[in-house]
């Protein structure tokens, strides 16, 4: 398993597709996501480096990744 930083949206979808099966991403608000997103194992990244298009397109890929 790679590092993940935040410029890989969609490994970072298909981790918390595998990671949190039983959420539906369609409705998670930014502050969840920033912290499911940073609690990954992989998750490398500056926690504070993330911003709302970001996790706006991470959230997307993430429900593409469920559908």
């Amino acid at each position: 398993m790679k590092d993940l930083y935040w410029q890989d949206i969609i490994d970072i979808a298909i981790e918390l597709s595998e990671s949190f099966e039983e959420i539906d991403p369609q409705w998670i608000s930014f502050p969840d996501l920033h912290q499911k997103i940073c609690d990954l194992n992989s998750f490398k990244d500056d926690p504070s480096k993330s911003n709302e298009k970001i996790l706006e397109a991470i959230q997307m890929a993430w429900i593409e990744e469920t559908q």
